[in-house]
């Protein structure tokens, strides 16, 4: 559900103060507040801020440090080396 921003020229609670709306005023404040409540839940939630981008980089830098030092690590390309070792020595 997409709904366009209320700009000053269409709002209706504006039309209904200076009288050129025959419309009850409450009415056309309830639909104002309605229309306006649906764009604020539909943008609410758009995208992150500033600190989720630097807490979510951050968390990312330190996955990427420590997936680094776990290859290569000497565990890894120990296991690595005796894995590819065993492949070419049933090979051949």
């Amino acid at each position: 559900m997409t709904s366009a921003p209320v700009t000053p020229a269409q709002d209706p609670a504006e039309s209904v103060a200076d009288g050129r709306s025959s419309d009850d005023g409450s009415s056309a404040r309830r639909n104002l507040l309605a229309r306006r409540w649906a764009v604020v839940r539909e943008t609410a939630e758009a995208g992150m801020s500033t600190a989720e981008y630097a807490v979510g980089t951050v968390a990312a830098c330190a996955f990427a440090a420590v997936l680094y030092r776990v290859v290569t690590g000497g565990s890894i390309v120990t296991g690595l080396t005796n894995l590819v070792d065993s492949a070419l020595a049933t090979l051949s």
